[in-house]
């Protein structure tokens, strides 16, 4: 063929002016030279050669797009009269392949939408990569993020944080809103870890009691403080699954909740006011700023003091621990940070097609946020994990330091 047997000066004058052409144009050449030598050795002849090694004939040519780093470029895979043959470098996912499935997938974790990832790669040349095909390179994901949803805990966990956050998907051939269930907790020795992660309908008791059971099946024992929101259903959850476990409400949910029932121009009046409860050097002490509290704001907002005295025992558990992991365990404040960078990549998906797929990208950044807490500092000291484990130690150094 005229255009197989081009030189190489040729090559080079055809692409002039585009280096990516060139580059693309060449590698066409290398690679239909490659598997023209392959089939010869295959069949035992070159091209029109007679000999009696032949054990076939070529039968033509089939042609197969290639996606790589240089563009996408159109294989004329040669084909035989009897036998077959494929290009021993073309297995699926070969390392090049593997490079640009990569490219994809992590666009897709950084928050890009898959019709914006379609442009990116037609600017890099490759053509042909539809929507649903930038979605199908993507599922790569899925065995990591099922190995980190499924990976075996075997620690004890003496703070867990629950929280839920929704998101639009579609299922039943309607848009629902769905929850996002996450669970993170710190290891006796300090260490945060992301637990698990699961999509469900609601927020309903069975389905907290079940993404709390698998949480215990995978390992997690010695939790002795539960931090959330006053979900009913969550709570239920939390008594049936951990049993003997403190609950402590979430001090930023509690104080949204109280100020729905004040008028918006006492809002900050009365935050400034509840807000030193939680400021106290002793769970005593917390207690009767509590009651000083009630006792002003009975008169103005009554149904303020109800709620504080109501929730009085859930909103001061955090005292009943160290001190120095006060700040850290009253809310889940830390859990919606993390929440935040979650729903700042997902608002770029929008609406998610499928549970599936907001398994996939959560689960792929909650599992990278997981590994980054592995190796920075401890969350808390190991020492001031011992006084959980160790009450007498807790008590010596009180002593020491009075």
């Amino acid at each position: 063929m005229a255009e197989e047997s081009m030189t190489g000066l040729e090559v080079l004058r055809k692409g002039e002016g585009a280096e990516s052409d060139f580059l693309r144009e060449a590698v066409r050449r290398f690679v239909h030279d490659l598997m023209d030598e392959e089939v010869s050795a295959l069949i035992g002849a070159e091209r029109y050669e007679r000999s009696e090694e032949r054990t076939t004939q070529r039968n033509g040519t089939r042609h197969r797009p290639w996606d790589t780093r240089v563009g996408t470029i159109d294989l004329a895979i040669p084909k035989l009269r009897t036998g077959s043959y494929f290009p021993s470098w073309l297995e699926p996912r070969r390392r090049s392949e593997q490079a640009l499935v990569a490219v994809v997938a992590e666009a897709y974790l950084r928050g890009v939408s898959t019709r914006k990832v379609e442009a990116l790669v037609q600017t890099l040349g490759i053509t042909g990569m539809s929507k649903s095909e930038v979605s199908r390179l993507c599922t790569t994901l899925d065995a990591q993020v099922t190995a980190f949803r499924t990976r075996r805990l075997d620690a004890e966990y003496p703070y867990i944080f629950l929280d839920a956050r929704y998101e639009h998907v579609r299922e039943d051939e309607r848009v629902q809103s769905m929850a996002v269930v996450i669970a993170y907790g710190i290891r006796s020795d300090g260490v945060r870890e992301v637990l698990g992660l699961d999509v469900t309908n609601s927020e309903q008791l069975e389905h907290w009691r079940a993404f709390l059971q698998e949480l215990v099946a995978r390992g997690v024992r010695g939790v002795k403080l539960v931090t959330s929101d006053a979900h009913r259903g969550l709570k239920q959850a939390i008594r049936e699954v951990f049993i003997g476990a403190g609950w402590q409400r979430c001090r930023v949910h509690f104080l949204r909740n109280l100020l729905v029932h004040v008028p918006k121009a006492a809002q900050a009046m009365v935050g400034a006011t509840v807000r030193p409860i939680f400021n106290q050097s002793s769970r005593a002490q917390a207690q009767a700023q509590l009651k000083q509290v009630c006792s002003a704001l009975q008169g103005r907002f009554p149904k303020v003091t109800a709620m504080l005295e109501e929730a009085e025992e859930e909103i001061l558990a955090f005292y009943d621990f160290p001190r120095e992991h006060w700040r850290q365990i009253y809310s889940t404040n830390p859990l919606e940070r993390l929440n935040k960078e979650l729903k700042r990549r997902s608002a770029v998906v929008g609406i998610f097609p499928n549970r599936a797929a907001v398994v996939r990208l959560l689960g792929a950044l909650l599992a990278e946020q997981n590994d980054e807490w592995l190796v920075q500092k401890h969350y808390f000291s190991e020492a001031s994990m011992r006084k959980l484990t160790e009450p007498a130690v807790e008590h010596s150094l009180e002593l020491a330091s009075a």
